[in-house]
């Protein structure tokens, strides 16, 4: 299973990469091999300062090796070897008009030192943070991801959405970090599950990306903004930052496992503003979005 998957994100990793660059039509995706010292590494892919995309990194990585005892403490369990691979996403683009997106498919299992292995999982989800509330484009991005959950479950939509909610909401400012998606986790071999058909729905998501946030894109970035839009969105992105860096499982995950940080923080924009006791004017474009972010709403 390891195998099958770490090649599919190999594959998804070119498939994304591609059809960015197509879409920027100026900048290119830098490539980065690197190495693990405890085993294992990544080929980070960075684009950075293109006609469209601002920042935006698709890395993929397969490290494994022992747990560490922070990891072991986290996860409850004794002196275990530990392989993980995944995707992981961030694209910041230049346009206010266009959201930040974010995207992860990941693959756990865990062994004892003989080598047998005690647990495997999968996790992941995609969600988008925009500046400005287009509700068609919400619609658009929750649609997409709700037909990809569909064909394998009609609970999962539903289930996972809720998690999304919950998971990237930044509880110090009492708002969520974007207007969602799909969040999963532990998605375990059970009576009802194989590990197989949890591979068949992960991949299924991955696949669905492309079609959930491509047509956004092409719709909003030819659309004009001045540097009041671009001030808000510094001022959101700001927020954004607070969450990776407070909050993310993820983050805390790679910086605990002696991940390589320049992959870890790629997710961080390059320019963002921190405004004291900033608050948008009432029935405002920027207000609007807020009202949104304090109370997740249904958009399928």
């Amino acid at each position: 299973m390891k195998d099958q998957f770490y090649q599919y994100i190999q594959e998804l990793q070119d498939t994304i990469t591609s059809k960015l660059e197509e879409i920027d039509g100026v900048a290119k995706f830098k490539e980065d091999l690197w190495k693990r010292e405890e085993g294992g590494g990544g080929r980070t892919r960075v684009i950075e300062n293109g006609a469209i995309f601002e920042k935006g990194g698709v890395n993929i990585s397969a490290v494994h090796g022992p747990l560490n005892p922070a990891m072991q403490e986290y996860f409850g369990v004794g002196d275990v070897n530990f392989f993980a691979c995944g995707l992981s996403l961030v694209i910041h683009p230049k346009s206010p008009m266009i959201p930040t997106v974010h995207a992860n498919w990941r693959y756990f299992e865990m062994y004892d030192k003989d080598g047998t292995t005690l647990d495997q999982w999968f996790g992941g989800g995609q969600d988008i943070t925009p500046y400005y509330l287009f509700e068609e484009d919400a619609i658009h991005f929750h649609h997409v991801s709700k037909n990809a959950c569909d064909k394998h479950d009609p609970n999962f939509y539903p289930e996972y959405k809720k998690r999304c909610d919950l998971y990237f909401w930044n509880a110090h400012r009492n708002e969520a970090r974007g207007i969602g998606g799909l969040f999963f986790d532990y998605l375990k071999d059970s009576e009802q599950h194989s590990i197989t058909d949890w591979y068949n729905f992960v991949t299924e998501v991955g696949n669905s990306f492309l079609e959930a946030y491509v047509p956004i894109v092409e719709k909003r970035k030819d659309l004009e903004y001045d540097q009041n839009h671009r001030n808000w969105q510094e001022i959101r992105r700001g927020r954004y930052v607070e969450f990776n860096l407070v909050h993310d499982k993820g983050t805390l995950f790679g910086l605990k496992t002696n991940g390589r940080i320049e992959s870890i923080l790629m997710s961080l924009p390059p320019h963002v503003q921190w405004v004291y006791d900033h608050h948008p004017k009432a029935g405002s474009e920027e207000n609007k979005l807020l009202e949104v972010l304090q109370k997740p709403k249904e958009w399928v």
